[in-house]
């Protein structure tokens, strides 16, 4: 029995019949994944939050997966300056649920793997079993330089990541654990208690894209999250994603996406408020702050792409806007899972006001389609 199976015999959310798994992204944090000065009842506190888990429990989604953020990206929102520890935040919204699966997401770089492997446990059990390890490696520079150091060069922090991953890994299954690597070292190291079900760990997903990133995700991971740009490219991603884990691993491996969506009774409405949080009210400092932490300069693009680009944050992360109708909206998840992608994060503006129509309007239609049981 393979470790899938493990999670699919423990009952494991991520790993149940529905041919397309549903979550939501960002949460924890002001803002969420829209970069936009748009009214919204939205605000990353727990109570808030409980409330949107109650929604997505109650309509059968699967999880739920926060941004682990330190600082804003500045702008008139500061977008994602307030924002919640992602430990806690699952510890939390666990007690209170029985079904979805809650992540934290974790920059390796500023945790000790025997701390992380304690506190991951820890939720695995409140949860029983339904908690799971976003892992990044760091990104935004500013974020890093906060824990002074500096931050390690890319294929660097993937070298450090399979370390850290060693480690917690080892401790998760035996005490006594001694590891002496380049950037980590242990003596007898012991952690009790350890996962709560037979496969022996939490869930595990990733959004490296590069190739030391896709490496390391296939094999460390459960699943690779990635955005898709369009439907062609997405395909392409997630048949690498699966060869790669297969080919070199002898696992197969999950992968979700992110979509932002505006599902409204009538076209023109959901197209008309995507371009009033978006193209009106979008906070484009801040956007234009992360396209420099990520090195997308206006230079290197047609103003066109960069324009599109600039939107697709904007709009949620980057993601694939899904925006229309129920119809349309249930359309384009059905072509997206034609993609071969197990799964989507799908982000709104307004989670608690937008859901109930989703989940009264669309998931019907995603049932009907065969996406959902």
């Amino acid at each position: 029995m393979d470790i899938q199976d493990h999670f699919r015999e423990a009952g494991n959310p991520m790993f149940n019949d529905n041919a397309l798994k549903l979550g939501v992204f960002g949460t924890n944090c002001s803002g969420a994944c829209a970069i936009t000065m748009a009214e919204t009842t939205f605000e990353p506190t727990f109570d808030h939050n409980v409330k949107i888990a109650r929604q997505l429990e109650a309509a059968g989604w699967e999880c739920m997966v926060p941004i682990a953020r330190w600082r804003g990206f500045g702008g008139p929102t500061n977008f994602n300056g307030t924002n919640m520890d992602t430990f806690t935040w699952a510890a939390a919204l666990s007690a209170v649920t029985t079904n979805l699966q809650f992540f934290s997401t974790t920059h390796v770089p500023t945790l000790h793997p025997i701390v992380a492997a304690k506190m991951a446990t820890t939720i695995d059990h409140i949860s029983k079993g339904r908690f799971g390890l976003n892992l990044v490696t760091g990104w935004f520079t500013p974020e890093m330089e906060m824990f002074g150091r500096p931050m390690m060069e890319h294929d660097t922090r993937y070298d450090y990541a399979d370390e850290w991953m060693s480690i917690i890994s080892a401790l998760w299954q035996r005490n006594g654990v001694n590891f002496d690597g380049n950037f980590l070292k242990v003596n007898d190291a012991f952690s009790e208690p350890k996962p709560y079900n037979k496969a022996g760990r939490p869930v595990l997903i990733c959004a490296g894209a590069s190739g030391k990133g896709l490496d390391f995700t296939a094999r460390h991971t459960d699943f690779s999250f990635g955005f898709m740009q369009d439907m062609e490219i997405g395909a392409a991603w997630v048949k690498k994603a699966k060869d790669l884990a297969f080919k070199d691993y002898k696992k197969k491996l999950g992968t979700f996406t992110a979509c932002p969506v505006v599902v409204r009774e009538t076209e023109k409405e959901a197209r008309d408020y995507y371009d009033y949080y978006v193209k009106q009210k979008g906070d484009w400092e801040a956007c234009e702050n992360i396209a420099t932490v990520l090195q997308v300069q206006s230079q290197n693009h047609s103003a066109e792409m960069y324009q599109k680009f600039k939107e697709r944050f904007i709009a949620g992360w980057g993601g694939y806007p899904l925006v229309g109708t129920p119809e349309q909206v249930a359309d384009g998840l059905v072509k997206l899972k034609k993609t071969d992608v197990d799964g989507v994060l799908l982000t709104m503006v307004d989670y608690n006001e937008e859901l109930p129509f989703f989940n009264e309007r669309v998931m019907p239609l995603l049932k009907q389609a065969g996406l959902r049981k």
